[in-house]
Order: C-alpha cells, then sequence, then structure tokens
C-alpha cells in the first residue's frame, strides 16, 4: 500500500468560521456489505452513494475474484452476482489492504466454501487479530492456517457441507455478528447469532432487504437473537447508500470547536445503533439542529445543522454506548479537549484492537499536544480546555498515527482549534474511507496543509 511507503504528514492551523453545505460520502459498513451482498445475490444490484475509498474498493476486487461483474457507469455502481452458494474459488490471494471489515466479512462469506482462499493485508491490518472471526469458522468446520496470534496472512477452507452453529458474540462486535450470519448463508440449516448488547444492525437489515430469510428478536434484557435459514435465494435490489455517521464526524466536532462556525451536513444516517456520538456531543452542550429527518432504505436519515458551541464536561460516556460510536472516541476526545471540566468515557477496550491501539494513540497524541488526559485499561479521561490556550505542538512534534486514518483525521481537527499548529506524521491513509477529507475540510474555511 502507499502509505506503507510514502507518508504525506499534514498540519492544521487554527481557522475561524466555518461555513457551507457539504454531503460526506456514503456509509462505509453499508458499502462494503453493498458490494458483498450484490455480489452474491441473483440478478442486477444497482448501488448509488458508494463510498470510494481504498477499503471499499479492495471489498469490490475481492467479489470481482469470486466471480461478481462490478462496473461503475456514471453515478451508479452496477453488480451482476453469482447466486446465493455460488462463489467461485479466487485465482490469488485476496488483498484487502487496511480493511478490517471488508477482511472479516469476506472471511466469514467465503470460509465455509469447499475450496481454498488467501486473505493478505497492509502492515496494519496484518497486525490485527483475526481469532474473533476465525473461531466460530471452525466451528463451522472450517479449516484455518494464520500467522502466529490468528494474524494475516489467513488461508481458509471450508468443509464439504457446513455445519450451522448457535453463537453466542463474547463482545460488542457487529463485525464478528456478521462474519457468522454470512457464513451461515451457505450452510443447510439455521445458523443463530445471540448477542449479548445491540451493534450496528446492517447486517440484518440488509440480508432482509435482499430476500435472506432472518429474524430478530430482543428479549427484556436487551439481548437480540439472529436467526437466519441458510441456502436462501438473495435477489439484486437497488440501494442508496446516505452519509458515513463516523466520516461526519470530522466536519461536525470541527464546526462545534472552531469559532464562529455554521455548516449543514446532508443526508447522515442517523440509525440508531450508529448515533452515539451526536448524543454524547448534545449532552455536552452541542448546538446540532437535526433537520428533514425521514427513511430511505429501511434506516433513518437527516440534515445536521451545527453551530460553533461552549462545550462541558462533566458528562461519564457509558460503556454500553460504546458500539453506537465505537469509531468515533478519536475525535470525541478531540471535541473534550476543548470543553470545560472532564469528560470520561467507558468501555473503550474494543479501540485497542481498531487498525491501532486507539486508545494509546489517542492519548499519547493528546499528551503531545497539551491536553491533561489519563488512560485507563479501557477508559480515557480528558480534561479540556474551553479556548484551546497553549493546545497544539512545538515546532518539530507530530502525531504518530500508527497508519490509522481516524487518528490522522481526529488530530487534524484539533488543529483548526488549538493555539499552535498541529501536525500528523502521515495522512495518505485517510484514502482508506474519507478520500474528500482534505477538499470538503478546505471548502468549509479549514487551514490544513499536506506535505509532499
Amino acid at each position: 500500500m502507499p502509505h506503507d511507503i510514502h507518508p504525506r504528514p499534514a498540519t492544521a492551523r487554527r481557522s475561524t468560521n466555518l461555513s457551507g453545505t457539504i454531503r460526506v460520502p456514503g456509509d462505509k459498513s453499508i458499502s462494503h456489505r453493498a458490494l458483498m451482498f450484490g455480489g452474491l445475490a441473483a440478478g442486477e444490484t444497482r448501488i448509488t452513494g458508494l463510498l470510494e475509498g481504498e477499503d471499499v474498493l479492495n471489498t469490490s476486487k475481492a467479489m470481482q475474484a469470486m466471480g461478481a461483474k462490478i462496473e461503475k457507469i456514471g453515478a451508479e455502481w452496477i453488480i451482476k452476482g453469482v447466486g446465493n452458494g455460488a462463489l467461485l474459488a479466487p485465482e490469488a490471494p485476496l488483498d484487502f489492504g487496511n480493511a478490517g471489515t471488508g477482511s472479516r466479512l469476506t472471511m466469514g462469506l467465503v470460509g465455509v466454501y469447499d475450496f481454498e482462499s488467501t486473505f493478505i493485508g497492509d502492515t496494519s491490518l496484518s497486525k490485527r487479530p483475526m481469532g474473533r472471526i476465525l473461531n466460530p469458522l471452525r466451528q463451522m468446520g472450517v479449516q484455518v492456517k494464520s500467522s502466529e496470534g490468528d494474524r494475516l496472512p489467513v488461508t481458509l477452507h471450508g468443509p464439504e457441507t457446513a455445519s450451522p452453529i448457535t453463537y453466542f458474540v463474547p463482545m460488542a462486535s457487529a463485525q464478528v455478528k456478521s462474519a457468522v450470519l454470512l457464513a451461515g448463508l451457505n450452510a443447510p440449516g439455521i445458523t443463530t447469532v445471540i448477542e449479548p448488547v445491540i451493534t450496528r444492525d446492517h447486517t440484518e437489515k440488509m440480508l432482509a432487504g435482499f430476500g435472506a430469510d432472518l429474524s430478530v428478536e430482543t428479549n427484556r434484557d436487551g439481548v437480540r437473537t439472529i436467526r437466519l435459514q441458510g441456502q436462501g435465494k438473495l435477489s439484486g435490489q437497488i440501494i442508496d447508500i446516505p452519509g458515513d455517521p463516523s466520516s461526519t464526524a470530522f466536519p461536525l466536532v470541527a464546526a462545534l470547536i472552531v469559532p464562529g462556525s455554521d455548516i449543514t451536513i446532508r443526508n447522515v444516517l442517523m440509525n440508531p445503533t450508529r448515533t452515539g456520538l451526536i448524543l454524547t456531543l448534545q449532552e455536552m452542550g452541542a448546538d446540532i439542529e437535526i433537520l428533514d429527518r425521514c427513511l430511505a432504505g429501511g434506516d433513518d436519515v437527516a440534515d445536521l445543522r451545527v453551530r460553533s458551541s461552549a462545550l462541558k464536561g462533566g458528562v461519564t460516556v457509558p460503556a454500553e454506548r460504546a458500539p453506537s460510536m465505537i469509531d468515533e472516541y478519536p475525535v470525541l476526545a478531540v471535541a473534550a479537549a476543548f470543553a470545560e471540566g472532564a469528560t470520561v468515557m467507558l468501555g473503550l477496550e474494543e479501540l485497542r484492537i481498531k487498525e491501532s491501539d486507539r486508545l494509546s494513540a489517542v492519548t499519547e497524541g493528546l499528551k503531545l499536544n497539551g491536553v491533561d488526559c489519563t488512560e485507563g485499561r479501557d477508559s480515557l479521561t480528558v480534561w479540556g480546555r474551553p479556548d484551546g490556550k497553549g493546545l497544539g505542538g512545538a515546532d518539530d512534534s507530530e502525531v504518530r498515527t500508527h497508519l490509522d486514518h481516524r487518528i490522522a483525521m481526529s488530530f487534524l481537527v484539533m488543529g483548526l482549534a488549538s493555539e499552535h499548529p498541529v501536525r500528523v506524521d502521515d495522512s495518505t491513509m485517510i484514502a482508506t474511507s474519507f478520500p474528500e477529507f482534505f477538499d470538503l475540510m478546505t471548502r468549509l474555511g479549514a487551514t490544513i496543509e499536506v506535505e509532499g
């Protein structure tokens, strides 16, 4: 991958009066799934609003390597799928670059087939543990060869007939839940997934939309039981993908902390499993107005008007909210750095196995830029300075991003409101999830410079 070889540092400087109306790229989670389900379904799927970042495009390449026909005509992606149960053996390793979601979900999708498939990725992805996906696949009869610690490269070979399982997800993970359900598509009988805490539910909603025989029950304790009848028919669909809440987080927080800002972000996905950041920021006093809420493709969508706000700490973000905002904690920590008082975030253990150890990376970056914070095993406390006085880096300091796109974008947002500039050691990996980030932020009035 390019960001393994040629880093491009970037610097963000204090800005004022961000303004304008924007639309962020399509939701990353839905984009991955739309390509996968379209490639697996019989007939034609048409997609608009697809996120065209590197991660999603690597999922597209993997589906093409297994028989799907995918092309872009104008603004529309057109997929001719192979039909459920009819994926072809890939002739070469499937390279997912930096895409954790794409690689893990595809392992579930293809791992149970009676042929060999090999998964590889870039330096960052190759450090991430895959055992939580591979263990349920082993229970279904999949033979697994992996690097030490169940890391990439991983080679899978499914049994002649996969065994449906009942799997209790031991942690809140939409990726694990989804991988098991996708494996169940090619197994006879009913595959059951039980999750103790609700996580993003795009897989369940989209599978049902494509015609899968699937049911969801939630008991009084919030435990969800999902049952999928395997070897059913999936049919192509027309999909318009709404804006990604995780990408929305960056211009949203920038507008809150940069003085005089007033922006509108259009067509943002407001699925309740994805809105934890907005809820938390509103608890901190953020001026976020939700406009024109409507349903699109079975999900809530709305426009957001965001104005600069005097954020208040004194908020504890409960552990049970983590699944609904797991990718947004780095930029929430940046918002907390400009809030009055202390902000406490709990239940963050999942951050340690993202593209980087995000909890340590965020703490390290905050301290480098003058923020008072404390890192726990699964928690983070940030004491803010509302005026940004003294925040930012010294002339030669730079935040280590650890090849993590969300660390890079979060600290560039910080530099827009801190007294001193904030520099990150690399920005190339931002293209994995938000290739329009620099153009979009510059259009709003942000001062960000990319070197090289």
